[in-house]
């Protein structure tokens, strides 16, 4: 859309159909959890939506003129930008890696491929990388890991600076059981996160998670430090992983056996509750279950990697319809996960629930990768749905990108059932634009 690009003296409008969310479908009947308009007009100015609806009851109420990009009648839908709640931008290059489980995987690829980040124009290269594929297949926002290096971080954040995108980002820390050239200390933990956190935390659209890798990597006192550091800046995010693999759970009790289990460990340092984000929480005890619902705390699933390194099958029925329900974001997880598209990502969310016995529609499936990701991350007022207030990080979906997929679409009856098609058949063509804080970011082709 050559028109697309928003400017200071006009508002740009997206017209064509919409889809967003407006309320959890896991507590309301789905059915009334979302908007959908055929026609519709989403209008942004400086970023942000001011205004969706209808689009003849909407462009009624622009008196002045107006950008438009025009999505009518091209079998496009717009939908609110994906957000990846777990994923480690240094591990493309390990990505579809082959076999063995979670801790030996860490050491034969990822803790290998790491080691090259601490050359800070290669992060950069990385980086950029990472992020423009981001756009390619729709994702908008991501919780990342980097590497323990701090230039890792400094080369993400200004990456992301330069295409304006919503990302929360940090340096591992990690002081022991991995290479030498891959430890820090304690001391070195804080004081490289602090000063981070200092430079980047809520500068433009970057925010910062303290990142202690896994509990095996860190000693007493860098946990103690970690939590020292959340103590401080209260706001910032904590980032980890929890119960992934049946013997990482094993060496997390051998290492620790003055605590509880494995979620115990983060507790007592202080790194769980509100913006503490664990990726995988496959195997969580029922104590465990009840005090992540408790505390607050963000569970996230990781479904490709999951099924990569035979790790398990999430309880997404539980997590989100039992009598403790958990705050639930989805993950690519790359490296151990597959692919960063976030379609394919729902694809293998399904067939893992299915696996599990519970059967997962497309709008509570989208809402996990939309609004729910983002409230799973306390950026529900900020991003994931089209309304006004929200950041404009939007996606337009091609609902017929491949001559099978346009065949299979002739045969819907109504939206829920287009948009499960799309997760179960479509992949990152499905991307035709992808909007940044209003802005196009990325056009197929």
């Amino acid at each position: 859309m050559a028109d697309a690009q928003a400017n200071t003296d006009k508002p740009l409008v997206l017209r064509g159909a919409y889809f967003t969310f407006t309320d959890d479908p896991f507590q309301v009947p789905y059915e009334e959890a979302y908007r959908y308009e055929s026609d519709g007009a989403v209008v942004i100015r400086d970023g942000k939506i001011v205004d969706a609806g209808n689009a003849d009851d909407v462009l009624a109420t622009l008196t002045g003129g107006y950008d438009l990009a025009d999505y009518r009648g091209t079998d496009k839908l717009i939908m609110p930008g994906f957000v990846d709640c777990h994923v480690h931008y240094p591990q493309l290059q390990v990505l579809g890696a082959y076999g063995t489980q979670l801790l030996e995987w860490l050491n034969k690829y990822t803790f290998v491929a790491e080691q090259a980040f601490a050359d800070e124009d290669y992060a950069c290269k990385v980086a950029s990388i990472f992020l423009k594929e981001s756009l390619r297949v729709g994702t908008t926002t991501s919780a990342v890991f980097c590497t323990v290096h701090p230039q890792s971080v400094e080369a993400f954040f200004s990456e992301a600076e330069k295409l304006d995108m919503r990302m929360i980002a940090g340096k591992v820390c990690m002081d022991r059981h991995a290479p030498d050239a891959l430890t820090d200390t304690a001391q070195s933990a804080y004081d490289d996160s602090k000063a981070l956190i200092e430079k980047w935390h809520n500068r433009g659209r970057a925010l910062y998670a303290i990142t202690p890798r896994f509990a095996p990597t860190s000693t007493v006192e860098q946990l103690a430090a970690c939590g020292a550091l959340r103590k401080e800046f209260s706001d910032v995010y904590v980032q980890s992983h929890l119960s992934e693999n049946v013997d990482e759970i094993k060496w997390v009790q051998e290492l620790f056996p003055e605590q509880k289990g494995y979620l115990d460990v983060y507790d007592h340092f202080g790194l769980i509750g509100e913006r503490s984000i664990y990726g995988h929480c496959i195997h969580l005890t029922d104590d465990e279950w009840r005090h992540v619902h408790e505390t607050g705390t963000t569970v996230v699933s990781c479904p490709t990697s999951n099924l990569f390194l035979g790790s398990g099958l999430f309880d997404f029925e539980r997590a989100k319809l039992g009598k403790e329900p958990l705050k639930t974001g989805l993950s690519t997880d790359v490296g151990g996960g597959t692919s960063l598209s976030m379609l394919q990502t729902l694809n293998e969310t399904y067939k893992v629930a299915q696996m599990r016995g519970f059967s997962l529609n497309a709008i509570r499936a989208y809402y996990l990768a939309t609004l729910g990701g983002a409230e799973s991350l306390g950026l529900g007022d900020t991003i994931g749905s089209i309304a006004p207030g929200r950041e404009a990080d939007l996606i337009v979906m091609d609902l017929k990108s491949t001559p099978l997929i346009d065949f299979r679409m002739s045969h819907c009856k109504d939206i829920e059932e287009a948009l499960f098609v799309q997760m179960t058949l479509a992949d990152d063509r499905a991307i035709h634009a992808t909007y940044v804080n209003g802005r196009l970011a990325h056009e197929r082709g």
